[in-house]
């Protein structure tokens, strides 16, 4: 028992950190490979235990052992002993099934089909699959006497295009599937790195950048060469992207948020490595070319003429022999691409993203299709070490005016929302910040189209919106860049993949209700390293529903290690343009 330690860790699974403690940011950094934050009040943060977090950290190599470890060093009571027992059994079940290389078996028309094993460790484990009505409509309980002699003990038969299907129902039932199928090569690419860009500069890769990459092609045999890797906004996941591009030497399918992310993607690529533009194809809504690297929008793939028909644009998935698929913003994922990326499992492939949360709760499909978590470095650790921006997070809170207040309590809850995000109150506060800030180049954000346009009116300053064509969008980011727009609105289509290196400021006057990815990427949208410190101001109508959506959206950059300082807005910002 020691009283100077900052954690509690309770019979429910649930762990209290004590931010005042002396060892808090220590024990918040050691946590976060296999703890998720559910609550940051000001005194005593919350985390959980649960399967896919202990899963996780297996995948990327972090034992029971190690997290017991974790919990006795910094825990203030002895750690109960059901807890120790509990996080041993449940990550002892990443690897106990395992997917191998099956036989080739002809079927009915005499062609031959490929199929795969399905192992488990035990006879236990092997009849509990067996009984679970979802999994054994795709197991072949029946094997031939040639084929069982071969098979592993055990085992099951599967066909091969069920075997993302099988690992979707097996982590759905609490058994994650660690696939040790050798993944097959594509088709052959020239691609590598230069040491100095188009522009003149070294190009110098990242230690962190390097490891990443290593953490998800491993020694490119069983088992590796697919995962997530979890870097901040900022950091330079499109770099790793390409890093990995350069150890494979393949025909490599990008798929990313929006059409300006597309156009980002392909200057990187033509900036950084010895690709020629014509190995570089646009596939979006307005070009729809196929080259050795491709880079696609989640939109195009997602549209369909009719709401219940195909959708035609999957079949480039199949167009080419890809021997690499990087799925930028994983955490974007659209449910329709899971079907895809369920087939998809013999190619190699990564998932980018600076946050795993999904608030529809499908992180588990991104584990199970793309890959597990290979890599994951802490925010603060690469804003201690200068690689992005250092962030003061301050909350405004105003008062929603008096004439609303009638309308605000008898609104159904998503009136109440909208109520609150679009406080006309916000407008001045919006001002006065530019106005404090002069040396800063802004951003504003929103969610809510009229109230963006009614600042955009009073600031005299342009817009970005769904509704603004690709040709605009992409001047008006380049001129923000070159410093001839200072402050720029923008709705959430700037959410994501959008490069904005000089933005030091951001003001967020509405939000997807309590989305922490959202809010995670929108911070992100200033973290690229810079001299200046950047500011994140979100502005919340007081004693409304804005206050609970703003805490829920926050617990993502609380457990990296982000404070939030409330202000209350009396008529005049009482914040020094000098902090």
């Amino acid at each position: 028992m020691n009283y100077e330690n900052p954690l509690i860790v309770q019979g429910d699974r649930s762990l209290l950190l004590d931010v005042h403690a002396p060892l808090a940011e220590e024990c918040r950094n050691a946590l976060i490979p296999f703890a998720e934050l559910e609550k940051s009040p000001e005194h005593l943060h919350t985390y959980k235990l649960s399967p896919l977090s202990l899963w996780n950290a297996a995948s990327a190599g972090f034992s029971a052992d190690d997290a017991a470890q974790v919990l006795q060093k910094y825990s203030r009571y002895d750690v109960p002993q059901s807890i120790l027992v509990w996080i041993k059994e449940v990550s002892s079940r990443f690897g106990k099934l395992q997917l191998l290389p099956g036989p080739s078996i002809k079927n009915e028309n005499g062609e031959e089909e490929q199929y795969l094993y399905l192992k488990a460790d035990s006879t236990p484990v092997f009849k509990e699959i067996g009984a679970n009505h979802s999994v054994k409509k795709l197991l072949c309980t029946a094997m031939s006497s040639e084929i069982a002699k071969d098979a592993p003990a055990f085992s099951y038969l599967l066909k091969l295009t069920d075997r993302g299907t099988i690992k979707q129902l097996l982590l759905q039932a609490g058994w994650p599937v660690k696939d040790q199928v050798t993944l097959a090569d594509g088709e052959a690419l020239d691609v590598s790195l230069k040491q100095v860009t188009s522009g003149g500069q070294p190009l110098v890769i990242r230690e962190y950048q390097k490891n990443s990459a290593k953490a998800l092609i491993g020694d490119k045999g069983p088992g590796t060469g697919f995962g997530t890797i979890v870097l901040p906004c900022g950091a330079g996941k499109t770099i790793v992207g390409m890093q990995i591009m350069d150890m494979l030497k393949t025909s490599t399918l990008i798929i990313t948020t929006n059409i300006s992310a597309v156009h980002q993607w392909i200057d990187e690529l033509l900036d950084k490595t010895n690709l020629s533009p014509d190995q570089i194809a646009e596939y979006s809504g307005e070009n729809k070319e196929i080259k050795p690297v491709t880079v696609a929008t989640y939109q195009v793939l997602t549209w369909r003429p009719t709401k219940d028909g195909p959708y035609p644009h999957f079949s480039l998935f199949h167009q080419r022999a890809w021997g690499l698929i990087i799925y930028d913003e994983v955490h974007m994922l659209p449910a329709p691409v899971f079907r895809v990326v369920a087939e998809l499992q013999a190619v190699r492939r990564v998932g980018l993203t600076a946050t795993l949360v999904r608030e529809d709760g499908c992180e588990g499909y991104v584990f199970s299709l793309v890959g597990p978590k290979r890599y994951d470095v802490p925010w603060k650790e690469l804003e201690r070490d200068h690689w992005i921006a250092s962030a003061e997070c301050v909350e405004v809170r105003v008062e929603l005016p008096a004439n609303q207040e009638i309308q605000y309590a008898v609104a159904n809850a998503r009136e109440k929302h909208k109520i609150a995000s679009m406080n006309p109150n916000k407008i001045q506060i919006v001002e006065e910040i530019i106005e404090k800030f002069p040396e800063d180049k802004i951003l504003v954000i929103g969610q809510y189209l009229e109230q963006l346009d009614e600042i955009r009116k009073i600031l005299n300053c342009p817009i970005i919106t769904g509704k603004t064509p690709n040709s605009e969008r992409d001047k008006i980011y380049s001129e923000f860049r070159e410093g001839k727009i200072r402050v720029l609105v923008v709705s959430k289509v700037a959410n994501f993949a959008i490069d904005l290196p000089d933005a030091s400021l951001a003001i967020q006057v509405s939000g997807t209700f309590g989305s922490r990815q959202e809010e995670a990427q929108r911070l992100g949208r200033i973290l690229r390293p810079k001299e200046r410190k950047s500011r994140f101001f979100t502005l919340i109508t007081r004693n409304t529903v804005e206050e609970e959506f703003g805490s829920n959206r926050q617990k993502f950059l609380a457990e990296q290690g982000y404070e939030y300082r409330i202000e209350r807005y009396d008529g005049q910002l009482q914040i020094d343009g000098e902090l």
